[in-house]
């Protein structure tokens, strides 16, 4: 070989090494990133998925990270040892963008984690369920997110409105459950000029304020009868609520709040709904509930500031904060020390036992570990006495404690939908994932 055609060759290496190397490097700095933050989650709990997320096949997976980069919350997902990892299970909410980017069709977007079921009720393709006239939206059909609600409860009156009539008084359709799905059932029902009514155990609009993030996401708009585009790339739950809040002005949609619906009796030609007013006859129901169902709430003056939910997502996303974790199980510990993860925020866990009886032991060590270094301050034998803007009143043995507050974090347990819904007949069928 002569001296150029060396000199080319080395050349042409010192080329490619020059473009390989940086990448190689990067590469590896962003899977020890990754596998920093999945042991991270795993400290703190976070790493299982709470809701429909996505389920990786690590056979097909070729590594390529364009699930990484197409999630639009970020951290879900990661590349370790060349491959797609959940590694921040709790934050994802179920877009399915990281699905649709797979070039090999490796993610397939589930509710139940592998190894486990999840119990999802049986649906035709206009989301009716086995029981006649019986309708199910959002998150308890299977799919999360805003966007999927509103949709799901728009196509869904559009269905019952090419159907006959009710008659003898009776309802076309009645809704039960006024989050985003229900709401926009509602906003379809009179638009469709159907004789509607939407009952609501809470505030309209007041599952939006059960949301377990600061952050939420919609990845393109959606429209709303009787408003038009709704279009929120990013925003905040108080945000969000105070946008409802003008649509349900503008509108002049009629919402039951307060108004639990407590028992469903299918029947020849309608359905019997009872609440702690009274009876509604209605030809459709459509059910707009969350598949966690109902949190166990304290039941303490300003208890529906935005500030106060139910479950945790997006830990990282609070800093700097004081926040207050109300709860004895393991999910309030974790909770805690996912909070209290990167040292920013100052992190109180009141408990209204004297002990912690019913941890698992890794969660017991961790709590004591951060305890100790004063990451997280343990009250026990304390009671939420009241809720205000910037502030919490505690009650202790040794009286009442005045603790500074940016969030509060509920975990009193809750009442599951699911054997609500059986008792009316719905079937369910189980997901399971190996």
């Amino acid at each position: 070989m002569s001296g150029d055609s060396l000199i080319t060759l080395a050349l042409g290496l010192a080329v490619i090494l020059a473009a390989v190397i940086p990448y190689v490097r990067h590469i590896r700095t962003q899977e020890a990133v990754a596998r920093k933050k999945f042991e991270e989650a795993k400290i703190a709990g976070l790493q299982a998925a709470v809701s429909a997320h996505p389920h990786i096949n690590a056979i097909a997976c070729i590594g390529c990270g364009g699930c990484v980069d197409a999630c639009p919350e970020g951290d879900v997902l990661g590349i370790i040892d060349g491959k797609a990892v959940l590694v921040h299970g709790s934050r994802c909410v179920g877009h399915g963008v990281c699905a649709e980017v797979c070039p090999v069709g490796a993610i397939t977007m589930m509710m139940a984690a592998p190894g486990r079921s999840a119990e999802l009720p049986i649906l035709n393709e206009s989301f009716e369920t086995n029981v006649p006239n019986m309708f199910i939206v959002g998150e308890l059909g299977g799919l999360g997110l805003i966007k999927n609600a509103i949709t799901q409860g728009k196509k869904v009156v559009e269905t019952i409105a090419k159907r006959p009539r009710s008659s003898n008084g009776a309802y076309d359709v009645a809704v039960v459950g006024a989050g985003p799905g229900g709401l926009a059932a509602g906003l379809s029902a009179k638009s469709q000029k159907l004789k509607y009514v939407i009952l609501e155990q809470g505030d309209a609009g007041g599952t939006i304020l059960q949301y377990p993030r600061r952050k939420i996401v919609m990845t393109s708009p959606v429209d709303l009868p009787l408003w038009g585009k709704l279009k929120l790339s990013e925003t905040s739950k108080e945000t969000l609520l105070e946008i409802w809040e003008l649509i349900l002005a503008k509108t002049q949609l009629k919402v039951n709040t307060n108004e639990k619906v407590l028992d469903i009796r299918p029947g020849a030609e309608y359905f019997v709904l009872q609440t702690p007013a009274g009876e509604y006859r209605a030809r459709h129901v459509v059910l707009a509930l969350g598949r966690r169902g109902t949190p166990r709430k304290l039941g303490v003056p300003g208890e529906g500031l935005g500030k106060v939910t139910y479950r945790l997502i997006d830990a990282e996303t609070y800093r700097d904060n004081d926040v207050l974790v109300v709860g004895g199980g393991d999910s309030a510990v974790e909770a805690a020390i996912g909070l209290a993860l990167h040292g920013t925020n100052r992190v109180t866990l009141s408990y209204r036992q004297e002990v912690f009886a019913r941890l698992k032991v890794r969660n017991a060590k961790r709590l004591e570990e951060f305890s100790k270094k004063n990451a997280v301050t343990v009250i026990l034998n304390s009671n939420v006495k009241e809720i205000r803007e910037k502030e919490v009143d505690l009650e202790t043995v040794e009286g009442v404690k005045v603790l500074p507050n940016d969030y509060v974090f509920i975990f009193a347990g809750g009442e599951m939908p699911f054997e609500f819904l059986k008792k009316t007949g719905i079937k369910f069928q189980q997901q399971v994932v190996a």
